[in-house]
């Protein structure tokens, strides 16, 4: 199984981005893990919150196969404990799917298109995280899933 993130727009914070390498490259040892931008949109103070979701969630959509599990980082998803996550993230990789997508959308969240394609929507906290942030938040919950799964000392229980 393969684990994509998407997000909208680069990170333009060099030592955040440098732990966001720190932790893909971990991650290399226990999946193939791929980090992919989806260039922010032109002129989006010329668009409404709706417009930017729409056009957002059709560049979102044309990143997902129809074989993809989509799930959405989400303020309104699912709260998982990290040993909860890796159990989660077990599940899926027993299910036979090819490639389990994860998404941080845009600062409006996500178009009904994108919300109506996804399987499952995880929250990673009830506190509001800057875009920039919860990548490498995520990235790092994925390591300590794996490391957990693998009964490796990085988490203590």
């Amino acid at each position: 199984m393969t684990i994509k993130l998407l997000a909208i727009g680069k990170t333009d914070n060099a030592p955040l981005q440098q732990l966001i390498e720190d932790y893909k490259k971990r991650l290399g040892f226990y999946i193939k893990f791929n980090f992919e931008i989806i260039p922010d949109l032109k002129n989006s103070k010329n668009l409404s919150k709706e417009q930017q979701k729409q056009k957002e969630g059709e560049l979102i959509l044309h990143q997902i196969k129809s074989t993809d599990v989509l799930i959405l980082l989400d303020e309104n998803g699912k709260q998982l404990d990290s040993v909860l996550f890796s159990n989660y993230l077990q599940k899926h990789m027993n299910s036979g799917i090819k490639q389990l997508v994860f998404v941080i959308g845009g600062p409006y969240g996500f178009s009904q298109d994108v919300y109506k394609k996804a399987q499952g929507k995880l929250s990673l906290s009830k506190m509001t995280f800057s875009h920039q942030m919860v990548r490498l938040f995520f990235i790092e919950q994925l390591y300590r899933g794996f490391t957990i799964l693998r009964n490796e000392p990085y988490h203590h229980r």
